[in-house]
């Protein structure tokens, strides 16, 4: 069925398009069907894509389409499309493959990465392949296919140079924000640090969704070249449209169940770092109660990664760190962004525990890379740190991604929740502390957050400062204090 493009004002967050009920009725085709959007010319695109159906605004012989779908396939008004029913992906079948426990061949990974890239998969039939990676897990031979195949899918930074580095967090512990002061020291030594970040799956902000609270993070692989070239650094999210759009449609659906299955997490982050041509990779492992591993776990991940790393010939060193509470004192985009801020500006005085813990990283980045000689990095990190130099760099990477410091909002509305009686601080619960973030309205709502005034191990007494929460409604305020007098995150 030939139909003319129409240009809708509307976002979808996944390629749709509306037809009017009586072309529907016409076809065959109802809301919900899946429908395969061809162009035509010598050089043709085709996608997958949602269909609903609508009275008026769109006429019989047109397709209203999303921006998604006008970006993904170049389209213009009045331009000719040709429109049929999408025949149902075979890599379903693949994926119910992977839900009985079987594994999957090299070929059969590609076409179910290749079929979420085309949308032709719905995001309930990503979820599956989600869950079949939860249940069933991945063999090492799986989740190095699942990397290529992701790799493949997305654009290549393809720089010359050998000196690319780049550090990662494995994640879940609310704060720890150390990637933005770590890139900022280690590229003033000239390393070059193109770092791709993830957004929020499960805790209260990512990388990507802290930058974003000062800064754009979403760029093309030829905006990226620019910013490298202006800073040697940068730090975008990994999900940006052309980078790896395969892995972004992946972790938008994890977010939605709230998993993150270890091969894909190893996938994710790997097929990141062939993007960008890294060649040493430090990787930061947190265990403990409350995290997302404990230390059996985070060790079998540890030789999994350094596996893996062989495998691409890759520099790669994982160290495991404690993750059993909070790092940092802010929790959310816009209260993280103050902590780095904090640390970085020798004017001011940060979290210890974070400081601490981003020389520690940086140092052993600089170590890896021969920067610094071996068990000198940590004293380089402080001295660079201090001098101001990574404070520089930082803003300098903040004004190239067309930001500025001063862009960090303030909230509407806060609230302190005091100690009902002098004791010691016994356990801060990761998990809990990220829910509370998140019902404050983390990770979309920048400003929004926690910021915490007690570690483990503190004394504190009656009617001190525990936590103060932050939020831009009442309703979430009141939410947010509901979900801490009843869970208790702090004990």
């Amino acid at each position: 069925m030939e139909l003319k493009i129409r240009i809708l004002n509307w976002t979808a967050g996944i390629p749709s398009a509306m037809l009017n009920q009586k072309t529907a009725k016409r076809t065959g085709l109802q809301t919900k069907d899946r429908i395969s959007i061809k162009t035509f010319g010598k050089k043709t695109k085709e996608i997958s894509a949602t269909l609903d159906t609508i009275k008026g605004i769109i006429r019989e012989n047109e397709l209203g389409v999303s921006s998604e779908l006008k970006k993904r396939l170049n389209l213009k008004k009045g331009q000719k499309v040709d429109v049929n029913f999408a025949t149902p992906p075979k890599s379903l079948v693949f994926i119910k493959e992977k839900i009985n426990g079987k594994r999957l061949s090299k070929k059969k990974i590609e076409l179910i990465i290749e079929d979420i890239v085309n949308n032709s998969l719905s995001e309930p039939e990503i979820a599956l392949f989600i869950s079949g990676m939860f249940k069933g897990g991945m063999t090492m031979k799986e989740i190095i296919n699942l990397t290529k195949a992701i790799y493949k899918s997305g654009s290549h930074l393809n720089l010359k140079s050998k000196n690319i580095a780049e550090k990662h967090s494995i994640g879940g512990v609310p704060g720890n924000r150390t990637t933005p002061i770590v890139i900022s020291i280690c590229a003033t030594t000239g390393m070059i640090m193109p770092k791709t970040s993830s957004k929020a799956i499960t805790s209260a902000a990512g990388t990507a969704d802290t930058i974003a609270a000062v800064a754009r993070v979403e760029f093309n692989m030829k905006e990226v070249k620019e910013i490298l070239r202006k800073t040697n650094a940068c730090i975008v999210w990994g999900g940006s449209p052309g980078i790896l759009p395969a892995d972004s449609k992946i972790i938008k659906v994890e977010k939605i169940l709230k998993i993150d299955p270890k091969s894909q997490l190893i996938a994710s982050i790997m097929s990141k770092k062939l993007s960008m041509g890294t060649k040493y990779i430090l990787i930061d492992i947190p265990y403990g109660g409350g995290s997302k591993f404990d230390k059996k776990k985070a060790l079998l991940l540890k030789k999994d990664f350094e596996y893996i790393g062989k495998y691409f010939h890759k520099k790669i060193k994982c160290v495991l760190t404690d993750g059993s509470q909070p790092i940092g004192c802010g929790i959310g985009p816009g209260p993280e962004m103050e902590d780095i801020i904090k640390v970085l500006d020798p004017e001011k005085q940060g979290p210890k525990d974070l400081e601490n813990k981003s020389i520690f990283l940086a140092g052993e980045l600089l170590e890896l890379t021969g920067k610094a000689k071996k068990n000198k990095g940590k004293l380089m990190a402080e001295k660079i740190l201090y001098s101001g130099k990574a404070f520089e760099k930082f803003k300098e990477i903040i004004k190239a991604q067309e930001g500025d410091l001063k862009n960090l909002k303030k909230p509407k509305f806060e609230k302190n929740m005091l100690a009902k009686r002098s004791r010691k601080i016994k356990s801060i619960e990761n998990k809990k502390i990220s829910s509370l973030a998140r019902i404050t309205g983390c990770p979309l709502d920048k400003s929004s957050g926690l910021y915490l005034w007690v570690k483990r191990g503190e004394s504190v007494k009656k009617g001190q400062k525990l936590i103060t929460i932050y939020a831009n409604s009442k309703n979430r305020l009141n939410e947010a204090v509901k979900f801490f007098r009843d869970e208790k995150p702090i004990k």
